[in-house]
């Protein structure tokens, strides 16, 4: 690469805990030959994401190349943010081959891919691709409507509404914004399932796409990377929900930090994040948790009901045994108070 060429960067989108993080750490660690940079944008003030792939930094992706945004949407913030970012990694010593930016799960990817026309970038760097990553067994079973035979029952009352919830609106726009589709998690949804997802994501999609499926974030770099797409200059071809809209925002979405004291066993708080799922419709947990008794930090991330837990590095010397976790869900469903409580010992226990 000449310093004259456009550095490529590849967006990453996909919904809530579709599998984003796995596949750029199996990328980070199956570069391809290429010398690697991430940026992350969180959706939540906990940065659970970078320090995962903060710990899996190696020679050709090391720790002073991933950089992360947190609480905020780089595409919101290009001044402030995005752009320092972008610039800090060009400068780097030796410069990275390629750029991946992980999206929030939360974000909208045709407003970011807007903001690399900003001048002060716009003849540095392309988008060599935008992939969406989503879920075989929540896109199989409709999972984009927090309560669908409501959403249905106003379709029948009132044809002049507009039925589509947040969620739906998401997934769509990622859809519709990709060149490639990764079809995660295709263990959990079956044979079955993975047809149905395909099935929906061929209707959603506004042009053929590629659908490849995608266990544990395992994929030939040389599928989804060097794609040459200049998605920048592609826009048209991508339609958005919120195309004629001057801006975008994110209200439609909320999220609050909880500190959780030590807990007697991981299945308690299992347990709690899925009782708050069920009963409360919370979308997304991620963050960390201190078990008695264990030298190791707990490592959690929740996709509704759906919870992983695992034990990902000792605690350091100078830190507190302090779990933090970050709740996210639609705006109307966040209930701080009863939250809060429902993660409290006496009530995880």
């Amino acid at each position: 690469m000449t310093d004259l060429s456009k550095l490529p960067v590849t967006v990453v989108t996909g919904f809530l805990g579709s599998g984003k993080t796995t596949l750029i750490r199996h990328l980070m660690q199956n570069p391809g030959g290429r010398r690697l940079a991430v940026v992350v944008n969180e959706f939540g003030d906990v940065g659970v994401d970078g320090e995962i792939l903060k710990g899996c930094a190696i020679p050709d992706c090391p720790e002073e190349n991933i950089m992360e945004l947190a609480n905020g949407c780089i595409c919101c913030t290009v001044a402030d943010d995005f752009i320092p970012t972008i610039e800090a990694l060009m400068k780097l010593d030796p410069r990275p081959d390629h750029i991946l930016i992980e999206t929030s799960g939360l974000a909208l990817p045709k407003p970011l891919l807007k903001a690399f026309d900003w001048p002060d970038i716009r003849s540095k760097i392309t988008v060599d691709g935008v992939i969406a990553l989503a879920d075989a067994e929540a896109v199989a079973a409709g999972r984009f409507a927090p309560d669908v035979d409501r959403v249905n029952a106003q379709r029948e009352a009132d044809d002049s509404l507009d039925h589509e919830t947040p969620l739906s609106e998401v997934f769509e726009d990622q859809i519709s914004c990709a060149d490639i589709v990764l079809l995660t998690k295709p263990d959990l949804a079956g044979p079955e399932g993975v047809a149905k997802a395909r099935e929906v994501i061929a209707a959603e999609a506004p042009r053929p796409l590629p659908v490849v499926e995608c266990a544990e974030g395992v994929v030939d770099p040389r599928v989804i990377l060097g794609l040459e797409a200049a998605a920048e200059d592609d826009m048209d071809a991508r339609p958005s929900h919120h195309d004629n809209a001057d801006d975008h925002d994110h209200e439609d979405f909320e999220s609050i930090v909880v500190d959780i004291p030590e807990l007697a066993a991981p299945a308690d708080l299992v347990a709690a994040i899925e009782r708050l799922a069920t009963e409360r419709n919370i979308l997304r947990v991620k963050g960390y948790a201190a078990v008695q008794g264990k030298p190791m930090r707990l490592l959690v991330q929740a996709v509704g009901a759906r919870v992983r837990h695992q034990f990902d590095r000792p605690w350091k010397a100078d830190e507190a045994r302090q779990g933090r976790l970050v709740v996210i869900a639609e705006h109307d469903d966040i209930d701080e108070a009863a939250i809060r409580t429902a993660l409290t010992p006496e009530h995880v226990a």
